[in-house]
């Protein structure tokens, strides 16, 4: 090689962890040596639980987690017992990869549809790297089956949610992967097979997986999870793997990690650290010549303290001598909270091309003081390990509202772009109660009594009297477990003067969730041009724009119903008078929705070639309720005879009726059902 040619030459280094060169072949090995290592200690643990030791027994009789005097109870317990030999849990060391873990167990997920609804909202758009919906999947599928799943599961006792979040799960090359490894070592530790799926989400600042584990081992025994394995066994196999794989975290990366956190708004490793080290809320970080290990660290702590100072929750009483205010954590926590919804609410709207100030942000941590009339603009769940549902809606007031802890059951049909009313739990006293107190003297009320007074009124549809005085028997029982009302036998029933009062009191504790209806499950662009009677022609004919603001979505609206209005003057619904003002057809609401459910029956009737006929008011409607239809006039039950079916107004209790003879009685553009037992009783 010539002078000259070593002058030339440039060397051209390869990004750390690449994927090629070496780094492709040691992750090759690496692979290959995790494998055999599965393997060993899969068998190790077939053949321990052969023997009759460790886990052998785990799934009869026990509870789900066992912890404390029960540690050597449940699957994984022998794992436990080793951690506890060699001093307990291992602290995780300081160059360990951080991985958080979350677990819940869930009873009768499957019976009770809970498990449905998880992991319907697991995979809900807008979770997957994309942007576009999750994707479910196993130990050996890309794309798992989630009803099959489900099916598998329908019947345990239980049923496992986990979150694994590695703090650099960005930097893992496969988390599909990374998360096999892991549930492939959870069963090495359990010493059984395990039915699982998962979901990664990249929807927040750090992706995360979520696992679901069903509930029985490979033995079909209900699977028993050792409480401490749950706790930090899960954890402590994840933080192995995340570092085994990214390799252990170095100086001046945790520095740089560190130096990140000085300046946020929400409990940071700096705070945690400072606020075990203070006595008395009292930190003393006085310079120390001789500690020149230890000046990096004072430096970034009095940095942090400067911040949490000018946010009034530290004050320096002498150089380098600081006190932390007592609510500092749980003021942190507030706001890193608060922090991350604000950003998730912006997400939102972004994705719905919308642009809200902050400060026009309301976020309501129990139900709204006053109804929020809306769109949806997202919809998630409040807690991911549960089922509680989170909407944000765009209100007509201006503000963005952020709702939480609603029951998924209310909002079933609720899509991104549906209109929504959000109002406080219901306050008003069962007529029920109002009964009782009506029937009680001298402080008691006798169910004998009350069915004499119920037979010479005769006021009971259907006649069902028993059943009738039944019902308020059984909510006196409700109220007693309450410790409300007193039963002195099984025909007297003490009742309080304020007995009203407690009821309601006790109801709204209860039922403390917020009340919310669907407005219309369209947004406002098919509503505009739809054939049915909607929301949009509803507030035509009604409040008007009077509750309306001037900007946000409330602006938007005002535009809608104008160009609504400008579709019904095309259509002949509507007329503009000389004088400017507009007109509507006389009945337009029931005119719009008759028109609406004969051509949607018409298009059911070419599908089922069973005639079609509409429904009359104060007809008597009888058949079988075979399902529902969803039309811009609301949502209809279908109601099929042997010749001939007809669409009525559905209403949740029929939903308990699903293929079952009905009657009802058509009034007004509702239904009074009548079904079952008490066989004329509205229900």
């Amino acid at each position: 090689m010539s002078g000259d040619d070593e002058n030339r030459f440039r060397p051209k280094p390869d990004r750390v962890r690449s994927d090629g060169g070496k780094a492709g072949q040691a992750r090759s090995f690496l692979s290959k040596v995790r494998k055999v290592t599965r393997q060993q200690q899969a068998a190790s643990g077939r053949s321990r639980s052969a023997k009759g030791g460790g886990s052998s027994c785990a799934g009869k009789g026990n509870s789900i987690i066992a912890s404390g005097r029960g540690v050597q109870r449940g699957r994984g317990a022998s794992f436990v017992r080793a951690r506890n030999l060699s001093n307990g849990w291992s602290h995780r060391q300081p160059e360990s990869r951080r991985v958080i873990v979350k677990s819940r167990s869930v009873r009768g997920a499957g019976k009770s549809g809970k498990a449905a609804a998880h992991l319907r909202y697991i995979q809900r758009d807008g979770t997957s790297r994309d942007g576009e919906r999750g994707r479910l999947y196993s130990a050996t599928d890309d794309r798992a089956d989630g009803g099959a799943f489900l099916d598998r599961g329908k019947d345990d006792r239980h049923q496992f949610r986990f979150i694994i979040s590695p703090e650099d799960a960005a930097d893992l090359a496969d988390l599909n992967g990374y998360t096999r490894e892991l549930m492939a070592q959870v069963e090495a530790d359990l010493g059984t097979k395990l039915d699982w799926v998962a979901v990664n989400h990249h929807n927040t600042g750090h992706p995360h997986v979520h696992v679901i584990v069903n509930g029985r081992d490979a033995l079909g025994e209900d699977l028993v999870i050792n409480g401490d394995y749950l706790a930090n066994g899960v954890r402590e196999r994840a933080t192995e793997l995340a570092t085994l794989e990214l390799g252990p975290v170095t100086e001046i990366e945790q520095r740089r990690k560190l130096m990140s956190e000085i300046d946020q708004d929400r409990l940071t490793r700096i705070d945690r650290a400072m606020i075990a080290e203070a006595e008395d809320r009292l930190l003393d970080l006085r310079y120390e010549p001789d500690d020149l290990r230890g000046q990096s660290d004072r430096t970034m702590r009095l940095r942090r303290l400067g911040k949490l100072g000018d946010m009034g929750l530290a004050i320096e009483h002498a150089p380098g001598v600081w006190e932390l205010n007592e609510r500092l954590e749980p003021t942190l926590r507030e706001m890193g909270e608060r922090g991350d919804i604000i950003r998730a609410m912006q997400k939102a709207l972004r994705a719905e091309g919308a642009e809200r100030d902050p400060m026009s942000f309301e976020i309501h941590d129990a139900a709204p003081a006053k109804p929020v009339i809306g769109r949806v603009i997202d919809k998630h769940l409040s807690d991911e390990l549960g089922e509680d549902l989170t909407l944000v809606v765009d209100g007509i007031d201006g503000c963005t509202h952020h709702v939480s802890g609603i029951d998924p059951a209310r909002v079933e049909d609720a899509r991104i772009g549906s209109i929504v009313e959000i109002a406080p739990p219901d306050s008003a006293g069962r007529p029920s109660d109002r009964a009782i107190v009506g029937m009680t003297e001298d402080g008691l009320y006798r169910p004998s009594r009350h069915l004499e007074q119920a037979r010479f009124e005769g006021r009971v549809p259907g006649g069902d009297y028993e059943g009738f005085v039944d019902a308020h028997v059984r909510r006196l029982e409700a109220l007693r477990r309450a410790g409300i009302t007193e039963r002195i036998d099984a025909d007297q029933w003490r009742i309080p003067e304020d007995f009203e009062a407690r009821a309601i009191a006790h109801d709204a504790e209860r039922n403390g969730r917020a009340n919310v209806r669907i407005l219309s499950t369209l947004d406002l662009e098919h509503q505009i041009g739809s054939d049915g009677a909607t929301w949009l022609d509803r507030r035509l004919v009604g409040v008007g724009v009077s509750d309306l603001s001037s900007s946000g979505f409330g602006e938007q609206l005002h535009e809608a119903m104008d160009r609504r209005r400008e579709h019904h003057i095309e259509h002949g619904d509507a007329a503009r008078q000389p004088d400017g003002r507009i007109t509507y057809r006389r009945n337009l609401i029931a005119t719009l929705q008759e028109r609406e459910v004969a051509r949607a029956g018409e298009e059911l009737a070419a599908k089922k070639s069973l005639p079609f006929r509409a429904a009359a008011d104060g007809e008597t409607v009888t058949g079988t309720f075979t399902g529902t239809t969803q039309l811009s006039s609301g949502k209809f039950a279908i109601v099929e005879k042997s010749h001939e079916f007809t669409l009525v107004p559905w209403r949740p209790v029929i939903d308990r009726q699903l293929g079952r003879e009905v009657s009802g009685i058509v009034r007004g553009g509702s239904v009074s059902w009548q079904s079952g037992r008490q066989k004329g009783l509205e229900i």
